[in-house]
């Protein structure tokens, strides 16, 4: 598969070392030329400063021959924009966008955007592991 990720931080970094591992034809956007030392020594991906908000930015690394677009930069608007652009600009036909705020992400799921919100996953892990109880060898 060929996949653009827009953002190199922790998150954007982990999954392009991991999909360039599996074998995929990744691709890293970043507006920071540093982001990119997060990226492993053995990552085989391709890496373009720029922003992915910006048309000839995609068009100049082929967005439009991507069969994925992720975006998980530190801004949900930034993240929801280019993940439009992606889709409906240049046809990408999967998008995933994170986003930070549940209220956003619920009306952008609401308008077929395929979202995630590690807020709200994060609160949901937590909630279980507190659900489930003491640790084995504690008492509660």
């Amino acid at each position: 598969m060929k996949i653009v990720i827009m953002g190199c931080g922790r998150v954007g970094s982990r999954l392009a070392a991991r999909l360039s591992e599996e074998g995929h034809d990744v691709t890293v956007l970043d507006v920071r030329p540093d982001a990119f030392r997060r990226l492993p020594s053995n990552y085989k991906g391709k890496k373009h400063i720029g922003n992915g908000i910006d048309q000839d930015v995609l068009a100049r690394i082929g967005v439009g021959e991507a069969d994925v677009f992720i975006a998980v930069t530190q801004g949900d608007n930034r993240n929801v924009l280019a993940t439009q652009v992606a889709k409906h600009i240049f046809g990408v036909s999967r998008t995933l966008c994170r986003i930070y705020d549940p209220i956003r992400e619920e009306m952008y799921r609401g308008l077929g955007l395929e979202t995630i919100s590690p807020t709200v996953m994060g609160a949901n892990v937590l909630h279980d592991l507190l659900s489930a109880g003491a640790p084995a060898g504690e008492e509660a």
